[in-house]
């Protein structure tokens, strides 16, 4: 079977949670047990990093990936969803797996497929497994999809997880409070397995002191040993300088006291998810791992060359400057608009589309009534429509057109800004996924 017949095999014939949300989702790990069972448990064959989060945990892992590929380790990178291939949410060292690897695989697994009916989702964790495997992988970088206890990433023993933070998002499945939400992400926290908390919120920290306890693994607040003293933000390059006043957790830790980071994936939001990455880092080197200072610093330069990892806050035009954001959640916006205080512009075009099963009211609430909307949708059922999304942004004062498409809206924002204009679009990763780059300078 050739590869497009392959993937449309794979988009029609399982359920697909980007496409119908919450039916797609198991209740249980059952169906990915019997796909590693089947493969031979690929994934006891390496090496593994697990990491949760509401936001950030795209690019913790990216972040991380970048890091080992830098010192020298072969490394896989499993994440989701994909933006243009399929193939994005398996790599190894930043390449994309092999079409012939996705064609022999699903052909290898229709018997198991045709008997146990697996979500898209967990047959991509098994492909996944199996391909760091037949790479030889040294590490993998696992992402969750989402919540992390049931999770279909969660049959894993890694070396150490991190949990990035905890936001409001996916409520219908993981719960209507924070520490609700948070024991579900707290659910890949393994016995004596080290785990490292990129962001305090007090509504949840005793959520991942009492599973740590519980577990007997040793947890690490990173907020707790590294504190960002300034911030200077430009377009290409985010740095920043920390501290780390209680370092004496380390026998040899990586970094002096300040040192300065800087990292190709601009935002200031990035500093959380950063000092979820370097406390890690630190403590991975301390159980063996080949992690030197120059090497992490240089990987942290160059994530996106090193991994290509797209839609945190990418800029794909300049004058006007048109930058892509994969925001879509009350946390995420709320983020993305502390960038916003940190840039200089003229007038703000926000072209955004929503999916159904967002908080849509509490995301729209967040965004500038003095901005220039233009409003769209991504083409899956799951998609809020344009004019839907328009109404409930009209009642909460907040104006525009509604265009079919994302590239007609962003088309005509341009054609509406001058060069000192910004235009964002945000709101949907496959609103992003559906940005066509070849018509951006």
């Amino acid at each position: 079977m050739p590869y497009q017949d392959t993937i449309d095999y794979l988009y029609s014939r399982l359920p697909m949670f980007s496409r119908i949300g919450a039916a797609a989702i198991k209740n249980n790990l059952d169906n990915t047990l019997s796909i590693c069972q089947f493969l031979g448990n690929p994934e006891n064959k390496y090496k593994t990093i697990h990491v949760a989060g509401t936001n950030g945990k795209g690019s913790t892992s990216h972040m991380l990936a970048s890091i080992f590929q830098e010192a020298g380790y072969t490394t896989g990178l499993y994440t989701s969803p994909h933006l243009y291939d399929f193939r994005e949410r398996i790599k190894v060292n930043g390449e994309l797996c092999s079409k012939e690897f996705v064609v022999s695989f699903t052909n290898k697994m229709k018997g198991l497929i045709e008997e146990i009916e697996p979500s898209f989702f967990e047959l991509t964790v098994g492909m996944a497994f199996e391909y760091f495997a037949e790479k030889k992988c040294d590490i993998a970088i696992i992402e969750t999809g989402l919540g992390g206890r049931l999770d279909s990433t969660n049959v894993i023993s890694p070396e150490l997880s991190i949990i990035t933070n905890i936001g409001w998002d996916h409520m219908a499945l993981l719960g209507n409070t924070l520490p609700a939400i948070a024991y579900e992400k707290a659910g890949i926290i393994k016995k004596e397995t080290p785990v490292v908390i990129s962001e305090i919120i007090p509504a949840t920290k005793n959520v991942f002191d009492e599973k740590a306890n519980s577990m007997n693994a040793p947890i690490y607040f990173a907020e707790d040993f590294l504190q960002l003293q300034t911030f200077q933000n430009n377009w290409h390059t985010a740095l920043f300088e920390f501290t780390q006043p209680l370092i004496h957790f380390l026998d040899a830790p990586l970094f002096t006291k300040n040192f300065t980071v800087a990292c190709d994936l601009p935002g200031k939001y990035q500093c959380k998810n950063l000092k979820g990455v370097l406390v890690a880092v630190q403590l991975l080197s301390q159980m063996g791992w080949n992690l030197k200072a120059p090497k992490v610093l240089a990987a942290l330069k160059k994530v996106k060359t090193n991994t290509g990892l797209m839609g945190r806050w990418e800029c794909i035009q300049e004058n006007p400057r048109v930058v892509l954001d994969v925001a879509h959640n009350e946390h995420g916006i709320k983020a993305l608009l502390e960038q916003l205080e940190t840039i200089h512009f003229n007038q703000l075009h926000i072209v955004t589309g929503m999916v159904k099963d967002k908080d849509i009211t509490a995301v729209l609430s967040l965004l500038p009534k003095n901005a220039n909307y233009y409003f769209t949708q991504s083409h899956l059922p799951r998609a809020l429509p344009a004019n839907e999304l328009a109404i409930l942004a009209k009642d909460l004062g907040i104006e525009g057109a509604t265009y079919d498409n994302v590239n007609l809206a962003i088309a005509t924002a341009t054609k509406n800004a001058n060069q000192n204009d910004l235009i964002i679009v945000i709101g949907s990763i496959f609103l992003v996924a559906e940005v066509d780059r070849g018509l951006y300078n």
